[in-house]
């Protein structure tokens, strides 16, 4: 029977319960269990991201430039904060938003509409990016009548330089790398994919959604991070989201521009209808006031020195895990993870990777898993760090359980993200 709107009202003290009774199912992200979705850093970061929300739950982003100019400040701040990381010219510009997938629409509604502007003969646009390459282009190519050529990868999982060059054609309009991939964990070469978009004249963007806000402080630790940013001068645009290892409340996200001129082209303006002209730089209108708030307090909270310690913390146990997984006989982390998403296969016939992720299924943690090569994939994050042994222990116990043939439970893990 069809829910309808209870006839009076009810408080508080008994809503409370309902709710709670209604995520007795949930995964225990507290615990670790969730490879993904979750990014919880430290209880006082979570503290003080609360409490700036909330003190701005009311404000409507859209009118951070007429009525809640607190919010606009605080906004110009996170971008400029970005590009500094970033590297960006002086004139760069951004916009924050929603989560990565409005972020990627958005470049790629730029990129579509300067190229209208600039290349005439262009008639049916195509992208041309590495099979990694997050879902996020497709949905974008599904709205607006694109076509995404995917390009086979180097044995170390990377984006292949030379496959995307064969790929590029008269209506090629971008080129595209991940920092890091989503399947894999593996910053591709974007100084290589810089000097293809400079040699053809073709905009470049890195989707750094998942490593923007690590990437910078993992190179400052001294990790190997290859270059990602406009630091290479073919890089027209990038994106990088808040909300994961920004350390930020969701929605935050954000997306860059080399210059003002390509930026313009993100804008929306309309005058033809009853009502008064509107212009905005987002795909939605209204925005929560509120994430704006907690990111711009959050990274003032950590500062670079936090963001460091963190980063430092994260990636001592990335390696950590990659050490453990790799000690456990017939399985294999896949490439070499350059930030804190780390992927693993199988090496061994009898230790089949769906087998395996049933059984970790059945020890209580929740497995992200990938198509090609068949993996499993999770994107580690400080609330992995207290369950590290406890995880591998399942892991080996696992594999050792499958070796001896043991009975296995119903396969029904599943290459999927949703």
């Amino acid at each position: 029977m069809r829910k309808s709107l209870p006839h009076a009202g009810r408080p508080w003290s008994e809503l409370e319960p309902d709710m709670d009774a209604m995520t007795r199912n949930d995964i225990d992200w507290r615990r670790g269990r969730s490879p993904m979705y979750v990014f919880y850093t430290t209880d006082s970061v979570y503290d003080v991201a609360t409490k700036a929300f909330f003190k701005y739950f009311t404000e409507n982003g859209l009118g951070n430039a007429k009525a809640f100019l607190g919010v606009g400040q605080m906004e110009r701040e996170i971008l400029e904060m970005g590009l500094s990381l970033f590297h960006a010219p002086e004139a760069a510009v951004g916009t924050m938003t929603t989560g990565g997938t409005e972020s990627l629409l958005l470049a790629i509604k730029t990129c579509r509409d300067w190229t209208r502007a600039h290349r005439p003969g262009v008639k049916r646009p195509n992208i041309v990016a590495p099979m990694s390459v997050h879902p996020a282009f497709d949905k974008a190519a599904d709205l607006m009548d694109l076509e995404v050529r995917r390009t086979p990868l180097r044995p170390d999982c990377s984006a292949d330089p030379a496959a995307i060059d064969r790929a590029i054609d008269d209506q090629t309009m971008m080129i595209v790398g991940s920092a890091p991939c989503f399947p894999h964990g593996i910053v591709d070469p974007i100084a290589e994919l810089g000097a293809i978009g400079v040699a053809r004249g073709l905009w470049l963007h890195v989707d750094a959604c998942v490593g923007g806000y690590l990437a910078p402080f993992a190179r400052k630790l001294g990790y190997p991070v290859p270059e990602f940013d406009f630091a290479v001068p073919g890089v027209w645009s990038m994106s990088a989201d808040l909300h994961k290892f920004g350390h930020c409340p969701k929605p935050a996200s954000t997306v860059f521009y080399r210059t003002p001129e390509l930026h313009a082209f993100q804008k929306f303006d309309h005058a033809e209808w009853s009502g008064g002209r509107m212009i905005t730089q987002t795909y939605v209108g209204t925005r929560p006031g509120g994430a704006i708030a907690a990111a711009w307090a959050v990274m003032h909270h950590l500062g670079e020195a936090g963001y460091l310690e963190i980063s430092r913390r994260i990636l001592e146990m990335s390696r950590a895990y990659v050490d453990g997984i790799n000690a456990v006989p017939g399985l294999q982390v896949v490439g070499q993870p350059h930030l804190s998403i780390v992927s693993y296969a199988s090496t061994d016939p009898a230790v089949p990777i769906a087998a395996v992720a049933d059984r970790l299924r059945s020890s209580g943690w929740l497995i992200g898993m990938t198509r090609e090569p068949p993996a499993i994939v999770t994107m580690l994050s400080l609330l992995h760090e207290p369950v590290r042994e406890e995880y591998l222990g399942d892991l080996r116990q696992a594999v050792e359980a499958l070796r001896r043939g043991t009975t296995a439970p119903a396969a029904q893990a599943q290459a999927s993200y949703s």
